[in-house]
């Protein structure tokens, strides 16, 4: 079944790239969340995808650089990040063989 899944999974740690917007529009330093939004640096976990199919989705986590955002399309963006998770299952079928 995971493997049905696999490269669909992948894709989605395309959706950290969106944390690279924060570059251009930080967070205001007075926000809530900096600690949340350290987890964006997990977004680099994506690489793994590259030799085990479906972990790629980790590296969605990098758009958890904007979690609450001032901008609400960008704080969107930033939840979107906690697609990170549907990675792991598939890390730990690899770390099971």
């Amino acid at each position: 079944m995971l493997e049905t899944v696999a490269p669909w999974a992948g894709l989605l740690g395309l959706v950290g790239m969106a944390g690279l917007l924060g570059i251009r529009n930080p967070v205001a330093k007075g926000r809530d969340g900096a600690a949340i939004r350290l987890l964006g640096l997990f977004g680099i976990a994506g690489l793994v995808g590259i030799w085990i199919p479906g972990a790629g989705a980790v590296g969605a986590a990098g758009a958890l650089s904007l979690w609450n955002h001032q901008t609400p399309r960008l704080a969107f963006l930033g939840k979107l990040g906690w697609l990170s998770l549907i990675g792991i299952p598939f890390l730990y079928m690899w770390g099971l063989a």
